[in-house]
């Protein structure tokens, strides 16, 4: 059984805001900074949607298009140079992409089942 997007975006939304974090101290890189506004603006989506759920449509797009682009960052960007690199940055740039993956596909999931109900 799937995770529900909310419960995924609010895991996607801790993952990249501690990984992020960790990152940013163990490297004092301002760029480590960007997953954290990511899981910030991510967290926000997630508190918007539980506490008004009228919003949950608008805010579920919301949620998958910042999903999607630090998704496409992390891979695109950010694995290549931490596999060159290794070690324990790698580990945070994989649990970041796993949360992001896990995270887009419930939502897609959602959309389908969703698409679904209405046809």
């Amino acid at each position: 059984m799937m995770m529900n997007p909310t419960k995924a975006n609010f895991l996607n939304s801790i993952s990249l805001f501690v990984m992020g974090l960790w990152g940013y101290f163990e490297v004092l890189s301002p760029t480590a900074l960007i997953p954290v506004v990511f899981g910030v603006s991510l967290f926000l989506c997630f508190l918007i949607s539980t506490r008004k759920p009228d919003l949950n449509k608008t805010v579920a797009h919301i949620a998958v298009l910042l999903t999607l682009i630090i998704l496409l960052a992390l891979v695109g960007m950010r694995l290549p140079k931490s596999l060159d690199a290794g070690g324990l940055g790698l580990v945070r740039v994989l649990v970041m992409i796993g949360s992001s993956s896990l995270s887009i596909t419930s939502f897609i999931k959602s959309f389908i089942d969703a698409r679904r109900k209405i046809v």
